[in-house]
């Protein structure tokens, strides 16, 4: 089947339907989900989007708080653009019926403050502010006629002329080849414009808060599709996770630590201080490594994250959603510290853009964790995650706007299955699945050395032949496609990993300790890339 449109999406988080409800008003759009449209990292974001809203506050705290947060490695331009364009933003918001916490005395917008932030800027919506969005963005995509969705599909590679072997005409991207996992089909999806939204690569760990959803596909198919990738070594970890065995993925917002929440060991002990002298508030790179040195030297399997000393009506009219999780699993939070772990959250790098979010290839696009935009440098400030999603697709949405034409479509084929069988070697995938997140958990985590990275880069390069072996000799499906991806992904961190000879931000390594005095992006580009993956011959 061949699907045609102005513009194909991929991915439903903030980034893909802010940008699909902006584009359909003069556009046709096809939005590809993975899964159930509001299934993605957006609908677990507690915290909030960071914004100038306040006139105590001000664009320069927000920059400078920002450059501080990336340790040298923003990009003051885009940090500066980021930061102008917030307020407009959560205007937009609000224009979508979207309606954040308010202070009862005034019915101002109530704004907390998150590590790394000088002022409270942070608006959120209680504690499930990514709920909101997205649930309030859902449903005015889900009826909006110009907007075809597509749950339950996943991007198996993107079409671009190189690919097709039209080396004669303009260099573009033309669209993916989509696989829906209910019928097993993979089918053409073509468009003028393609949009990369989604989301990070924290699934690459074995412990995370991501959803499972956050595989690096994005990242992973502009790479083979020929676009440079930067900083990939950058890896967030979120200091407190919830330390349960049936409590997956669920964080403890750093909100938390923002209303007065201590962070304490076994005993009691209130240890960061002995770290930083912003404490609890420090960047998440330092509060992650010092959890992670106390629970290696004291060989504690967590520790605790205490608000009890806040009254319990404080508590639970700020935090519900957090209040009834923990009482879920056990815990009162109002009475008691909550053990927390650190886990994997956020990708800081990824697919190179300009500030119209545009990659190396005319017509492809990348917005939200997906893009290497330069906000974040070495390391991302809270909350100004989804800040980037909503001002990057808006600077997508103007750019695309303003192209008044498009070169003819040519050919494109149809996926070419006839050379490949059903596996009945299923094992391989989970095997090779559970192998590479936990050679990355314990030898490209929060602490590096360059003997822990280069068994890493031995065990990936092992999984990528496989794979791709794999790959070419049978029907594609969910499970594969996400490996595939991974792996890819996992090499490219472990090479920036091995190429960056200092700690900075969140790449913190014994070998290298200090950070050197200038400071530059890691960036790969395939064509000099020992590792880039080639199409298989027996596919389109």
């Amino acid at each position: 089947m061949h699907i045609n449109s102005d513009i194909l999406i991929i991915g439903s988080g903030a980034a893909g339907l802010s940008a699909a409800l902006r584009l359909a008003q003069d556009n046709h759009i096809s939005l590809i989900s993975k899964g159930i449209l509001q299934e993605g990292s957006t609908l677990y974001a507690q915290g909030g989007i960071a914004a100038v809203l306040s006139k105590s506050d001000s664009i320069a705290s927000h920059i400078t708080d920002t450059l501080n947060a990336g340790s040298g490695l923003c990009d003051t331009e885009v940090v500066k653009y980021c930061v102008e364009h917030g307020a407009e933003n959560i205007q937009w918001l609000l224009d979508q019926g979207i309606e954040f916490t308010t202070n009862d005395s005034n019915h101002e917008f109530h704004l907390t403050r998150e590590g790394g932030h000088s002022h409270r800027r942070v608006v959120h919506a209680t504690d499930a502010t990514g709920k909101v969005i997205e649930r309030s963005l859902e449903d005015h995509t889900r009826t909006h006629p110009n907007i075809d969705i597509y749950e339950d599909h996943i991007a198996v590679d993107l079409i671009t002329t190189e690919k097709l072997g039209y080396t004669d005409t303009e260099r573009r991207c033309l669209g993916a080849y989509i696989l829906d996992r209910k019928s097993g089909e993979v089918n053409v999806f073509s468009a003028n414009n393609v949009i990369l939204a989604t989301g990070g690569a924290s699934k690459v760990y074995l412990y995370t808060s991501n959803p499972d959803t956050s595989t690096g596909d994005g990242i992973a198919m502009a790479w083979r599709a020929g676009c440079r990738v930067a900083n990939l070594e950058f890896n967030q970890f979120h200091p407190t996770c919830l330390y349960h065995p049936k409590a997956k993925s669920f964080l403890l917002t750093e909100a938390l630590r923002g209303e007065g929440a201590k962070l304490l060991l076994s005993n009691g002990h209130r240890f960061m201080p002995d770290f930083d002298s912003r404490a609890e508030l420090a960047p998440r790179d330092i509060v992650a490594r010092a959890i992670d040195h106390e629970m290696k030297r004291l060989g504690e399997e967590c520790v605790y994250l205490d608000i009890s000393h806040k009254s319990a009506e404080f508590t639970k009219e700020h935090f519900p959603t957090v209040y009834k999780r923990c009482k879920k699993y056990g815990f009162d939070i109002t009475r008691e510290p909550v053990p927390v772990v650190p886990a994997a959250h956020y990708t800081c790098g990824g697919v190179v853009t300009d500030m119209n979010s545009a990659t190396d290839i005319p017509g492809l696009y990348a917005v939200g964790e997906t893009a290497f935009t330069g906000l974040h440098g070495a390391n991302r400030m809270a909350s100004n995650s989804l800040l980037e999603c909503l001002v990057f697709s808006q600077a997508a949405v103007n750019h695309i706007n303003s192209q008044l034409e498009y070169p003819l479509m040519p050919e494109i084929r149809e996926w070419d299955a006839s050379r490949v069988t059903d596996s009945d070697e299923e094992v391989v995938v989970t095997h090779n699945w559970d192998e590479l997140r936990r050679f990355m958990w314990d030898y490209v985590g929060i602490v590096r050395t360059d003997k822990r990275l280069q068994r890493a880069a031995h065990r990936v390069q092992l999984l990528l032949s496989e794979i791709d072996e794999y790959y070419g000799n049978f029907n594609v499906n969910n499970d594969l496609l996400e490996l595939r991806n991974l792996a890819v992904v996992a090499d490219l961190m472990i090479q920036s990993a091995i190429a960056r000879k200092e700690s900075r931000g969140l790449h913190y390594t014994l070998d290298h300790p200090e950070q050197r005095v200038e400071a530059k992006n890691t960036i790969l580009t395939p064509v000099n890339y020992s590792s880039a993956i080639s199409l298989s011959a027996n596919r389109a």
